[in-house]
């Protein structure tokens, strides 16, 4: 989306008064004079990932890695994102991971590249997929694994209140995809207990 198609400021305010208008309550009381600059300034955070370019993140890799073809993995990086569906959290965590192929991108790139995703709205199979896919684009590296466990507020906080459950999507590239071993010890490294 271009800044030309986005709404002026006054326009995001007036929308979220007549959101509040809409629920019942009245947008001009104390506690919620403020709430659509607060929504606003929320909403500006929560869809950051429009303004990040995925594969600018992980155009910057290392060459020097002494020969290093094992896989690198990034386990647990905390996810929240919007499902697209309702505009509810979507709150969990993504295991990233790759098998180099001569070069390497810093790690806290690849949590990058999850927010840069995270913070749009989305589903989340679209997202696993952007992420893995994004990885193959730019590193192309022998394997990419993708895997992310999150909770959706769509199932939780409304429609049917299943608030224990959580959706799991993954994606296999490449090694990970062709050589059960490697899958399984990439499930099993992202399942292995902590030892700190």
């Amino acid at each position: 989306m271009t800044d030309k198609t986005k709404p002026a400021i006054d326009e995001v305010l007036k929308a979220v008064r007549t959101l509040i208008l809409w629920t019942g309550d009245n947008p001009d009381r104390e506690g919620l004079v403020e709430t659509p600059k607060r929504v606003a300034k929320a909403y500006k955070e929560f869809f950051s990932g429009y303004e990040d370019d995925p594969i600018e993140i992980l155009n910057k890799t290392f060459e020097e890695v002494e020969g290093y073809d094992d896989a690198v993995i990034v386990r647990d990086i905390r996810l929240e994102s919007h499902c697209e569906h309702h505009m509810v959290p979507i709150v969990g965590v993504a295991h990233v991971g790759y098998i180099p192929n001569k070069r390497v991108v810093g790690i806290s790139k690849l949590a990058r590249l999850v927010d840069a995703f995270g913070k749009r709205l989305q589903t989340q199979e679209t997202m696993t997929a952007q992420i893995a896919d994004t990885i193959n684009e730019v590193l192309k590296p022998k394997g990419v694994a993708v895997v992310i466990d999150a909770s959706h507020g769509c199932m939780s906080t409304r429609g049917i209140h299943k608030t224990e459950s959580s959706t799991i999507t993954s994606r296999m590239l490449g090694i990970f995809r062709e050589d059960n071993k490697a899958r399984e010890e990439f499930i099993n490294l992202i399942n292995s207990p902590k030892k700190f």
